[in-house]
């Protein structure tokens, strides 16, 4: 990752207000990882780092502190604010949660860091979105050490089909579906999309991401994530002629 000297590059995930003037952040950071920070007096009128402490805005950031939450000394920005709208926002808000909730604190993940980045930016610029999400999930089990190989038949080890019909095996991977599997069966040629990071057809949308939420569940704890409901509201909320669909947060 770029330095600059004492500096280190950051994302903010989530912020809320601390005490009368301040704010206490969730912060995402190159070198260092997943840690919860203090903005003293950041919601003074007119202070200069009230606008920058948002997410999706590139940081460079000072902190100090030998407990468990640090005091920002420094912030300063690293490049334009990310510009996302409408569904794509609400894809941010996504990654951002599933972040603060399946991360650890203070444990390092700069490649996971370079590729919520550069996620990000392609939320922005009207890239796929369905195929962005999966690949950010995908990646996002791969750092933390919950990958399942996608394109192998656990069982045998022989390479997925294409034309071949599989379910997941909790905690092993994908085998061959059978005549009594009714629930998540899931094509070859989808698993081989989601492996390869190839853009998801149509008709393979539900089930990448049925699978992906299936993978996901047990490390979330059970709750429901805020992002989906706030999206949901959303759309209920939104003119009929938005052109927002909850269908990237749902499965």
């Amino acid at each position: 990752m770029n330095a600059r000297g004492s500096l280190f590059q950051a994302f903010v995930l989530h912020r809320r207000d601390y005490g009368n003037s301040s704010l206490l952040l969730e912060v995402f950071a190159a070198g260092r990882g997943r840690f919860p920070a203090i903005a003293k007096g950041a919601r003074r009128p007119r202070h200069p780092t009230s606008a920058l402490l948002q997410p999706f805005q590139p940081l460079w950031l000072d902190a100090i502190g030998r407990g468990e939450v640090l005091t920002l000394t420094r912030v300063e920005a690293a490049g334009p604010a990310i510009g996302l709208l409408g569904r794509p926002l609400f894809c941010g808000f996504y990654l951002n949660e599933l972040l603060v909730r399946l991360l650890g604190r203070d444990d390092p993940h700069d490649p996971l860091f370079a590729f919520y980045s550069a996620a990000l930016t392609g939320l922005a610029s009207g890239e796929d979105l369905e195929t962005l999400l999966r690949q950010f999930e995908i990646r996002l089990l791969d750092e933390l050490g919950y990958a399942l190989a996608l394109d192998v038949e656990t069982d045998s080890e022989r390479p997925v089909a294409p034309d071949g019909v599989y379910v997941l095996v909790p905690g092993q991977g994908m085998r061959r579906a059978r005549a009594d599997d009714r629930d998540g069966r899931i094509s070859g040629a989808t698993l081989l999309a989601l492996a390869q990071g190839n853009r998801l057809a149509p008709d393979q949308l539900r089930e990448a991401r049925a699978l992906l939420r299936r993978l996901l569940e047990p490390h979330l704890g059970g709750r429901e994530l805020k992002s989906r409901e706030l999206f949901r509201r959303f759309v209920v909320t939104s003119a009929p002629n938005a052109g927002i669909t909850n269908r990237s947060l749902e499965s």
